[in-house]
């Protein structure tokens, strides 16, 4: 089975799930969207309520924010891929449960297989979790962290409601824009840099 057919196996599966109770919930499932050959691999937490409404990642407000953050180095939304550590709504948009993160891990790790990004950008705690389960992120957001034992890059960044506005950090520190992240015009990602999108919406 190659790369596309993975991806498309897997959002057919997702549609029909009934691997735990986010099923009831459910109106679309989500299980992500972009390219088969995206460098940048973005994992949020779950999907909100248009995204539920769309079957579509990242909408609404916090789609239109990280499209701007991407259009400002040059990228567009199309150029890498967007989905979740759940691919159906919590009920209420409530955090995800243990049972639940373990019912969709499948589906993402196969995701991440078949894309084989350059960089993991994980969105919240609970993304970030997967990779570095003991981390906190007030400490580890930014860190690059080597990860499926190859030439991917991982790193955490903060997912903070309600307020504004965002900003981009290279290696941690602050002061740098997005737009002067090294590599960025040249729409490659390099695999010894990273970004950091700290994303406030």
């Amino acid at each position: 089975m190659n790369s596309v057919e993975t991806l498309n196996e897997v959002a057919e599966q997702t549609a029909v799930c009934t691997k735990c109770e986010l099923q009831f919930s459910r109106k679309v499932a989500v299980p992500g969207e972009g390219p088969v050959d995206a460098e940048i691999f973005f994992i949020g937490e779950g999907p909100g309520f248009h995204e539920n409404e769309q079957g579509r990642p990242f909408v609404g407000a916090a789609g239109q924010f990280l499209e701007q953050l991407l259009a400002s180095i040059h990228l567009k939304r199309e150029q890498v891929f967007i989905t979740n550590v759940v691919k159906c709504r919590p009920p209420g948009n409530r955090d995800p449960q243990a049972e639940e993160l373990a019912a969709c891990s499948d589906y993402l790790e196969r995701q991440i297989l078949a894309i084989n990004p350059k960089v993991i950008v994980t969105l919240g705690r609970y993304s970030m979790a997967r990779f570095l389960p003991n981390a906190k992120i007030s400490e580890i957001h930014g860190q690059a962290v080597r990860v499926h034992g190859g030439p991917t890059s991982a790193f955490a960044a903060q997912h903070c409601r309600g307020r504004f506005p965002a900003f981009a950090r290279m290696d941690g520190k602050s002061g740098y824009d997005i737009r002067n992240f090294p590599g960025a015009h040249s729409r490659r990602i390099p695999k010894s840099r990273t970004i950091e999108f700290i994303l406030e919406v």
